[in-house]
């Protein structure tokens, strides 16, 4: 039936519809499996949405991440929590507690305690800050309908601020690709930023 529907659209309406679905599995997928690079995926989406004509292209790929990230984190949430209910635990537990490093986690839990929906938001927008985060609402027992509430900011702020990447780098460059290879450098640059920080702050120390 859907491909019957898909079948009868325009080319370039297909070229879109099958894009916004890519971009879903691929956001909801990074959510859950953290090594696929979600922020430059949403930033190349970005990139070729500001370089066409049809109207609302930024919006719908606003809507598609957010809404993808939303279910991913929430699946992923979901997933952690039986294994926290459990006695014997789960692997997707397990898998989140060997991203988080130990001194990270205990931090996440102090800020939670203390501000709660904005340590969520901040946790999306800094590399690597998501998983200690939901790792401690998970062993703070946080309901899976507060967390999903909570979230909705944090996906929110995180698809604008992947989109205005990439709005930047179509913007920069007249060619799709240009932007698309500006984008994804901005977000490597920016997901590696902390750890080299971190790497330099011990030799300035010394």
């Amino acid at each position: 039936m859907i491909a019957e529907l898909v079948g009868q659209l325009p080319p370039e309406e297909t070229q879109r519809a099958v894009g916004y679905s890519s971009l879903f599995l691929l956001v909801a997928l990074g959510a859950l499996v953290p090594v696929v690079p979600t922020g430059a995926i949403v930033s190349s989406a970005a990139v070729v949405a500001f370089h066409q004509t049809a109207p609302f292209a930024l919006l719908f790929v606003f809507v598609v991440a957010a809404s993808a990230a939303l279910v991913g984190d929430v699946a992923l949430y979901w997933l952690g929590g039986r294994g926290v209910r459990s006695r014997n635990g789960s692997r997707w537990l397990a898998a989140l507690r060997a991203r988080a490093a130990p001194d990270r986690l205990e931090r996440a839990q102090t800020r939670l305690r203390e501000h709660r929906v904005p340590v969520l938001v901040l946790s999306r927008l800094i590399p690597a800050g998501r998983i200690p985060v939901m790792l401690a609402c998970l062993l703070a027992r946080m309901p899976l309908r507060r967390f999903l509430w909570a979230d909705v900011p944090a996906v929110l702020a995180w698809a604008a601020t992947y989109q205005l990447i990439g709005v930047v780098g179509g913007s920069l460059f007249p060619r799709p690709w240009q932007g698309v290879v500006a984008a994804i450098g901005l977000t490597v640059l920016i997901s590696g930023a902390p750890s080299v920080w971190r790497r330099l702050r011990p030799a300035r120390g010394g």
